[in-house]
């Protein structure tokens, strides 16, 4: 029996699940609006600048079990929470829905990640769907691995000036006045600078809630700062872009899709099964990512257990009429 989701794509090659794919298109030149080519020097300096800060985490004086622990924790409430579940599943897709206080919790911990504000995050990630793996797509690896992971962060590109694109791609999202409140100047960027001097207090006032001495207090502040802030949003940002650039290249595909989506084991670990790829673009729409057994998906069972607490509702599971090799695959119940 022929497979039930396929579609002809120049260019693309069918092959059977669990075979490993590396190049699968010819080579795509970078996206129309980044000719010619500009440096995005504001964005470029504030990637170099949090990078630089995340390394003082090799300074002894920095490092702390405290903070080690709180940026471990981190990538779960920060990354998970508020990337995966409420960026991407929630707010990108509609997934599922939770209620509005709910929601905007979570969203302010995904703006804490410095991955942008949510409506445009929202935009370029639909846009990527609309165009995926072609020409028009912000971040494909068929530019260069390079490119999909971080290049295209730093160059100016036309096709994604805040206005234009949000316009286009989110505009339920901006129908809601907290996400429009965010898009103003300097509003999310208070959030974020609110967010880093909480870290720091609550570091500073653990130690001294210990007994401990001034200099010590200010020692742990800066630790927890520096881990739970600096390092936890490096991680998290490279998590979210190994999405971009390894999961288009490396790893097996469930379903034939029409561009080069992968399942990549160590990405669907690291990134709380947001590296189930080629399963969520065969069914964007889906709120789980993981549709065998053994494809653990984080992100959804934590949606899972907040449908549980009467906290998310209008969940929606993997299409019944998918198929991996011709054989329809209903993911089973948790």
């Amino acid at each position: 029996m022929g497979s039930c989701y396929s579609t002809s794509f120049v260019g693309r090659q069918h092959r059977k699940v669990g075979e490993v794919l590396v190049h699968v298109r010819e080579k795509l030149n970078s996206p129309l609006g980044t000719k010619p080519s500009r440096i995005a020097w504001i964005d470029t300096t504030g990637l170099a600048t949090i990078h630089l800060l995340a390394l003082l985490a090799f300074i002894p004086w920095f490092f702390s079990w405290t903070g080690l622990v709180i940026a471990v924790l981190g990538l779960y409430v920060f990354g998970t929470l508020g990337i995966s579940l409420c960026f991407h599943r929630l707010l990108t897709h509609r997934g599922f829905a939770c209620p509005k206080p709910l929601e905007h919790a979570f969203a302010v911990l995904g703006v804490c990640c410095l991955q942008d504000t949510p409506a445009r995050w929202v935009a370029i990630h639909r846009r990527h769907h609309e165009h995926a793996d072609r020409q028009a797509d912000p971040h494909s690896p068929l530019v260069d691995f390079l490119w999909a992971h971080i290049g295209w962060l730093v160059m100016k590109n036309r096709d994604l000036t805040r206005l234009g694109l949000c316009t286009r791609y989110a505009k339920d999202i901006l129908r809601d006045p907290f996400y429009a409140r965010l898009e103003r100047k300097g509003y999310w960027a208070s959030i974020v600078i609110g967010s880093w001097l909480a870290f720091f207090l609550i570091g500073s006032a653990i130690a001294l809630l210990l007994g401990e001495g001034l200099m010590a207090a200010i020692q742990l502040g800066f630790s927890v700062l520096i881990w739970g802030v600096f390092v936890r949003t490096v991680l998290v940002w490279h998590t979210t872009w190994l999405v971009n650039s390894v999961t288009h290249v490396w790893g097996y595909r469930n379903y034939a899709t029409n561009e080069s989506s992968r399942n990549n084991f160590i990405v669907g670990f690291l990134s709380n099964g947001e590296g189930w790829h080629n399963n969520h673009h065969a069914d964007p729409r889906s709120a789980r990512h993981g549709h065998l057994r053994w494809e653990i998906d984080v992100t959804w069972l934590t949606i899972r257990s907040l449908a549980f607490l009467g906290l998310a509702t209008r969940l929606i599971g993997p299409s019944p009429s998918l198929c991996v090799n011709g054989r329809l695959v209903v993911p089973p119940p948790l």
